[in-house]
């Protein structure tokens, strides 16, 4: 066992990108000027990332506030529409919300309890139970939220959603009204036309509401399916995955990447001779424990990814080998016992092996995704794109 380093994931720094700008030439040559500047070599099965805000940009795929009203307003009518489920973010959902409420008449929003979708808690679990609300059954009016739990403000931000989203709609020229529920039917004696707005459980809000007599019934990924006004848009995700990009406009989520992931894997085969898999991701998939953050706020982890990203890890737990199998040895016979063990795999599927218990059951792209999202971060670190080696090494490899 020669080497001894194993995974190693490299932020890359790259040009800022604008609209237009041709990211085959421009991610191939960063990580081709980063190798040589940091002293890598480019090995097969290597894994380059970028993220999904760099291809967005690079795309022109933005929405206004104008542009995201006016398909709000043709697609549920311009009255009152019931707003379900959003997250808190001033990031994720201000902009998209102004949008809405300027397509609408009025807002009847509907907040979960006792935190959104992603972990951001409008009040403790603690303070709801000790008020004796039921959050599986309790519908409460604003007057009755404040009444119960005051002015709450989120710990990290220092905002109080609920006065932040009230005060926007108003400003966007919208009557609202807000109720507290977990039950997507609770607005429909309010309104019968509906827009959810949860991410990974609108399937279900959807049908909800269909089975229980709503008229229209829309998600974040049916508004901004085509261009609207000479918008940007995504066919698939609509305003799913959506960023604010300025105060009057919203980056989208990339359309389209499968084509250039697998012209960047050409590019790069093409300059180095190696076979490297090549990914879009945008939010990890993971939970803060202190702040109770789910992270994955976009549709998907990874929009487009080549073929052999594809699948789950097929790997053996080292630890529960040696103290199962190989209890009785140490040393130089473990070590070679184990490396083995490791290359009698002969590619089947591991799954229900109990020496392959503990190993993450998720999917590679959400795995290298979430690590990605971790090493470029979310601020000024200035690398977009991620250059990761050894992910698929194991304890034998030299």
């Amino acid at each position: 066992m020669a080497r001894t380093v194993g995974t190693v994931s490299r932020g890359i720094r790259a040009p800022i990108i604008r609209a237009g700008d041709d990211l085959v030439e421009i991610v191939t040559a960063s990580v081709l000027e980063a190798s040589k500047d940091a002293g890598f070599a480019i090995q097969d099965r290597d894994v380059l990332a970028m993220t999904e805000a760099i291809v967005a940009r690079s795309q022109g795929n933005y929405a206004t506030v104008d542009q995201i009203a006016a398909d709000v307003r043709a697609k549920l009518g311009g009255g009152t529409v019931g707003v379900l489920f959003p997250i808190l973010s001033r990031n994720r959902f201000a902009i998209c919300l102004r949008g809405i409420a300027k397509g609408c008449k009025k807002v009847v929003l509907l907040l979960s309890y006792p935190s959104d979708e992603v972990g951001n808690h409008l009040i403790s679990v603690d303070a709801m139970d000790e008020k004796g609300v039921d959050p599986y059954k309790d519908v409460l009016t604003l007057e009755k939220y404040r009444e119960l739990f005051g002015y709450e403000k989120h710990p990290f931000t220092g905002v109080d959603y609920v006065e932040y989203y009230q005060n926007l709609i108003r400003e966007s020229g919208a009557e609202v009204e807000i109720l507290f529920a977990n039950d997507p039917r609770a607005v429909l004696p309010y309104t019968k036309d509906v827009l959810t707005c949860d991410i990974h459980t609108r399937k279900r809000t959807k049908r909800l509401l269909k089975a229980a007599g709503a008229n229209r019934v829309l998600g974040l990924d049916d508004i901004m399916t085509e261009s609207v006004n000479g918008s940007g848009y995504n066919e698939t995700y609509g305003l799913l995955g959506s960023n604010k990009a300025t105060e009057e406009q919203v980056k989208l989520f990339p359309r389209s990447c499968q084509g250039l992931v697998d012209a960047i894997q050409a590019r790069m085969l093409a300059e180095t001779g190696k076979h490297v898999e090549v990914m879009v991701y945008g939010d990890g998939a993971f939970k803060d424990p202190v702040g109770k953050i789910w992270e994955l706020a976009d549709p998907v982890v990874s929009p487009a990814y080549t073929a052999g990203l594809e699948g789950t890890p097929n790997e053996l737990k080292l630890k529960y080998l040696a103290d199962n199998d190989f209890a009785a040895l140490q040393g130089e016979d473990l070590r070679r016992a184990i490396e083995e063990k490791i290359r009698e795999k002969d590619g089947s599927s591991l799954v229900g092996n109990m020496a392959a218990q503990g190993t993450t059951p998720r999917r590679l792209t959400d795995l290298i995704g979430s690590l990605c999202d971790l090493t470029s971060g979310s601020g000024d670190k200035g690398t977009p794109i991620v250059y990761i080696q050894g992910y698929f090494d194991n304890y034998t490899t030299e």
